[in-house]
């Protein structure tokens, strides 16, 4: 061993994860350990981060991610692959815009106060204040990305890439302008994707709204709406042209109340004849299906709101200026003054929120950018189905599908100040529209210098697109693009899988003519223990550095990861982090104390593992289930199943490392005499230790490193740099297995004994087992006196007979474990306890059989009450059956 190198004997007596985990970070740092390089030669793994948002702070959600990715990204590297995880943030256009209204709004300004340049620079500041706040606690949690190349959306090489898709799209038709029905947020003032707006099923209510019929004194149509404001902006009301209980009515017209104009009758197919009485009103501004309707039937178009969702101008005087929930009151007072409200019926329909501050959004027609959809989802969809990209859980693939079959036109462009301005500039002397990468000084159709730049943004996940190659240097042909993209894995959640990732797959189809990652995988939402999601608003959240500082990153990385069914949400007790992360805090304390058994045993010279058959069964048998645990955690890693490697690597670690290998060799370790049997015990310990604390080290980095480093005859100067462990087909011993399965079932047995009826641990046990099969015999052989001393045996004999009072237990192979319990416990006693607790017994049992003989009770009693109490009979005889076959081993007639 080096020296100044440290060992297990100066390891400290207890377990504090602060006191090495920022220092190993910084090391690992230091020294480069999280950089990949292009030149290296050896085959890529990439994943690109999904960029949090700029402003943001650490949630569990975030710690789920990229715990998950961390996990990957550490696994491939010690598989000798080229790692590269690239970091960054996103500018988030709404959200880190609002962020900052919000602080204006606090002084008593808003942005117009300022003016567009001035605002812009108040958010630069405000980014650059906190915009590596996210960053840095993304490294407490031993995120080892490679902060080099850590990118930012408005980035000089970002925004180059924006601008170039944005033209390139442009010149092929895929990007144009144009008015559309758009949602509207009032509250942002921006219009946004379909993607963005949550639905939420809200009671409402259903008005029915008479329509006098021109021409029919005292006819009308009745019309039902959800928004009767909207009637303002009616410009007809439409049938099914197949509904025969109306067709008196096509082609005449009908008076709109309140906004007193003639509006046409027409049929349309899209009319639902059960909705409703089967009319329906068309207000072609305000809904998409009608917006479509008035296409096909060149109806005007009324706007009647302003941007802030007030009434516009083109609505009745008296209406004008009030908020849309305050006219939809004043518009069914008048129609009741009128007589022309029919009724109104309560109604539960889904309204669409504002997926950033939850305010309704109102459907208005505008003019808006847009992206044509079909032409670049068809080569998605072509890549999904022919398995160029894969979904884990599988299910979202035909999630995936569905949405690219039924794709709309994206509105990228955002009435916001904050984000990638849209390249278009407009000359006010020709009124030439000029689409660029660069910014003009002047038009490049008549020379003027009036050019003015469209006042819009465009969508944040426009950038965020291009991420998996914008990082890399394109447009240019970097090294890197030419090393890292195509990348590998991307680890995201749900909620975005149309936001981004659909919207990644097509970009990068279209402009690097490969799908940016091979598979995607969708993890759960983390949430409380009351199933709820964890969010601000509720106030249930638990703030990951909190549990770090608490309990370690390690504790943190193995709840979540532990937890971490596929598909499957996790839920997290914000109320008690004791009951939430005990469990990888205490597998934490585990690792560390057998570390502290083991290593000082392993200092000086340790041995190279010698031939197997000069191994005992033990050595063996450790051996053969290194190489089993090695390959469940890695066919696992590659699966995604997270949670299945982590049980893999525990059970490894805790189960059969610590409960037994180390049990049975401790005689040896602690041996005096020097002998091989020690020095092979030593080999073998060195090996397997090594083994497990790899396996763990993609899930609990600081422990392992820290433990790691005390081991000897180490080749690399870090746990990150030493090699995934690959142990070799030599090493698998299925009879070793089979041999040493038979004596732990055997002590597992004498345990349970021991625990059923009270023999304390330090008590000696005399075991009779009869019809052992040699395998069970040779593994008593091999390990008899650490096989004594873990069941406490004091004699053991093979095939006697049971003499007196005892318990027996019968094993997998049929052979039988007898203890005899005269002089282990008082007989009479428990014989007594049992005699109680069966009169006990037999008194419920006659009780509840009296009961469902009854048959007042089976016939009227409800049908789940029944099977209840039939269960609990079935329990309470089963209870009964096993006091008494204690009874009979001791003596009881």
């Amino acid at each position: 061993m080096a020296k100044g190198q440290p060992t297990g004997s100066d390891l400290p007596p207890r377990f504090e994860p602060q006191g090495f985990e920022t220092s190993t970070y910084a090391r690992w740092s230091e020294r480069g350990y999280f950089g990949a390089d292009p030149r290296s030669g050896r085959e890529p793994y990439v994943i690109i981060m999904p960029p949090p948002n700029v402003t943001a702070e650490l949630h569990m959600g975030h710690g789920l991610n990229n715990t998950i990715q961390d996990v990957l990204i550490r696994w491939r590297r010690m598989q000798r692959r080229e790692a590269l995880w690239v970091p960054g943030t996103d500018h988030a256009g709404i959200a880190t815009q609002n962020v900052v209204e919000r602080r204006l709004a606090a002084e008593g300004k808003t942005r117009w106060d300022l003016g567009r340049e001035e605002f812009v620079e108040r958010v630069w500041a405000w980014v650059h204040e906190t915009g590596g706040t996210i960053l840095d606690q993304l490294k407490a949690i031993g995120s080892s990305a490679d902060w080099s190349r850590t990118c930012f959306t408005l980035d000089p090489g970002p925004s180059r890439a924006v601008r170039e898709v944005f033209v390139r799209w442009y010149e092929r038709g895929l990007v144009y302008r144009g008015n559309y029905i758009v949602n509207w947020c009032p509250r942002c003032a921006t219009a946004l994707a379909n993607e963005e707006v949550e639905h939420e099923e809200t009671q409402g209510s259903l008005y029915y709204q008479r329509y006098p019929v021109l021409g029919a004194e005292g006819q009308y149509v009745v019309v039902a709406t959800t928004r009767p404001e909207t009637m303002l902006g009616d410009t007809a009301v439409a049938i099914h042209p197949q509904d025969h209980r109306h067709q008196g009515l096509q082609g005449k017209k009908v008076w709109l109340p309140l906004a007193e104009r003639e509006i046409p009758v027409i049929t349309d197919e899209f009319v639902d004849p059960e909705f409703g009485t089967g009319i329906v009103k068309v207000t072609p501004s305000h809904d998409p299906n009608d917006f479509e309707i008035g296409l096909r039937h060149d109806l005007d178009q009324v706007d009647i709101f302003n941007p802030d969702a007030t009434l516009s101008p083109a609505v009745p005087e008296r209406f004008r200026g009030m908020d849309r929930f305050a006219a939809r009151k004043a518009v069914v007072e008048a129609l009741k003054e009128q007589g022309l409200l029919e009724k109104i019926e309560p109604h539960q329909h889904s309204v669409g929120h504002c997926y950033r501050c939850h305010t309704p959004i109102e459907p208005r027609v505008s003019e808006q950018w847009f992206v044509r959809m079909a032409p670049l989802a068809e080569p998605a969809l072509d890549a999904y189905r022919r398995g160029e990209v894969r979904f884990t859980p599988e299910y979202w693939g035909g999630v995936y599908e569905h949405w690219l079959e039924n794709v709309r036109d994206w509105c990228i462009s955002r009435q916001l100040w904050w984000g990638h301005r849209i390249p278009v500039w407009y000359c006010d002397s020709c009124q030439a529209m000029l689409v660029l990468k660069e910014d003009p000084d002047s038009c490049r159709e008549c020379g003027s210098e009036k050019i003015e730049q469209d006042s819009d943004v465009l969508d944040t996940w426009f950038s965020s697109q291009l991420w998996p190659f914008s990082t890399l240097g394109w447009p240019d042909q970097t090294e890197d693009l030419k090393a890292f993209y195509p990348g590998h894995t991307l680890v995201t959640a749900p909620e975005i899988l149309f936001f981004w990732v659909a919207r990644m797959i097509m970009s990068g189809l279209d402009f690097m003519g490969t799908v940016p990652f091979r598979d995607v995988h969708l993890h759960g939402t983390v949430r409380d223990h009351m199933g709820r999601r964890m969010s601000k608003s509720l106030g249930n959240g638990i703030d990951p550095l909190e549990v770090v500082e608490k309990f370690g990153a390690d504790a943190l990385r193995y709840t979540l990861v532990s937890g971490s069914g596929v598909g499957a949400d996790l839920q997290l007790n914000n109320e008690d982090l004791e009951a939430s992360f005990h469990v990888g805090r205490n597998f934490g304390n585990k690792i560390w104390n057998a570390a502290r058994l083991a290593l000082p045993h392993l200092e000086g010279n340790v041995g190279s593992l010698t031939s197997p058959d000069r191994l005992e069964l033990a050595d063996r048998w450790i051996l053969s289930r290194a190489v089993r645990a090695s390959r469940e955690v890695t066919q696992n890693l590659e699966r995604f199943r997270f949670h299945e490697a982590a049980a893999g690597a525990y059970r490894f670690f805790w189960n059969e490392l610590c409960d037994w290998y180390l049990e049975l060799v401790k005689r040896r370790l602690y041996d005096d005499a020097k002998s091989e049997a020690q020095g092979n015990a030593r080999a073998v310990l060195r090996e397997v230790l090594d083994i497990s604390l790899r396996l763990l080290h993609p899930i609990m980095p600081f422990i392992t490193e820290e433990l790691w480093s005390r081991l000897p005859n180490r080749k690399e100067e870090s746990l990150m740099l030493a090699g995934w462990p690959d142990p070799p087909d030599g090493w698998l011993d299925p009879q070793a297995e089979a041999e040493l399965s038979g004596l732990q079932e055997m002590l597992g047995a004498l345990r349970n004994i021991r625990s059923e009826y009270g023999v304390a641990h330090g008590r000696e046990i005399d075991v009779t087992v009869r019809g052992a099969d040699e395998q069970l015999r040779r593994a008593i052989a091999a390990e008899g006196d650490s096989a004594f001393k873990l069941g406490g045996i004091g004699r053991l004999s093979f095939d006697g007979e049971a003499a007196g009072a005892g318990a027996t237990a019968v094993l997998t192979t049929g052979a039988e474990v007898y203890v005899p319990l005269e002089g282990l416990i008082d007989l009479g006693r428990e014989r007594a306890r049992l005699d109680k607790q069966a009169a006990e017994l037999e008194t419920l049992v006659e009780r509840s059989q009296r009961r469902l003989a009854s048959r007042d009770f089976v016939s009227k009693a409800p049908d789940q009450v029944v099977a209840q109490a039939r269960e609990k009979l079935a329990g309470l005889q089963e209870q009964l059956n096993r006091i008494n076959r204690k009874r009979q081993t001791l003596g009881v007639d």
